[in-house]
């Protein structure tokens, strides 16, 4: 087909209309291109913030957990007067409670110098472990009265109490009319393990 000279003229505005706009079209399709991309770019990097930022939350609770678990250990141990300096007076006062409600017809003891525990794997730096060894002999009129002092002096506290050895004999005496003759007799070595928080000392 061929056109004039006067219609080529005619055509010739539509024709840079269209390309403008083709142009128009490119250049906006490559703008939205741009702008989905940049907006995908900015949703991936929202996410992975939420996503550290969960973390960092759930790494919070749980240090926030240990902290109070840490805290309610440290509370009981407190209580029960296990730590601080040894509280020998403390214990003293104890071992005399402990014959007198038990009836015990004998009970001596003797309580060597504290000495410093091992280094226990896990522990802060400034928390050191002593033991102050307790040597306990005593008379029994049966088995169970060594099981009770042992339980009683437990429950007194103003320790951590552990038993290294006992051993449990007979006296040779022959039984008293009563009944109420000691036929039994203990030796004990006992440990009396407190704990010294420098930190908290400072």
């Amino acid at each position: 087909m061929n056109f004039s000279a006067q219609e080529l003229r005619q055509l010739a505005l539509p024709l840079l209309a269209c390309l403008a706009l083709l142009a128009a079209g490119s250049a906006l399709i490559t703008w939205t291109e741009g702008r989905h991309a940049a907006a995908e770019r900015a949703l991936t990097a929202a996410r992975a913030e939420r996503s550290q930022a969960k973390e960092r939350l759930m790494r919070i609770a749980e240090e926030e957990r240990e902290v109070k678990e840490k805290l309610e250990i440290y509370r009981r141990l407190k209580d029960i007067g296990i730590l601080g300096e040894e509280q020998r007076l403390e214990w003293a006062d104890a071992m005399a409670r402990i014959r007198t409600a038990r009836e015990l017809p004998d009970l001596r003891y003797r309580i060597e110098r504290q000495q410093p525990l091992k280094t226990v794997p896990g522990k802060p730096a400034n928390v050191e472990f002593y033991a102050s060894r307790m040597q306990v002999v005593l008379a029994l009129l049966h088995e169970g009265d060594l099981l009770h002092f042992l339980g009683d002096l437990r429950a007194s506290g103003n320790a951590y109490y552990a038993v290294r050895s006992c051993s449990l004999g007979r006296t040779g005496q022959p039984a008293a009319i009563s009944g109420l003759s000691p036929r039994l007799r203990a030796e004990c070595e006992i440990d009396l393990i407190t704990i010294l928080d420098r930190a908290a000392k400072a």
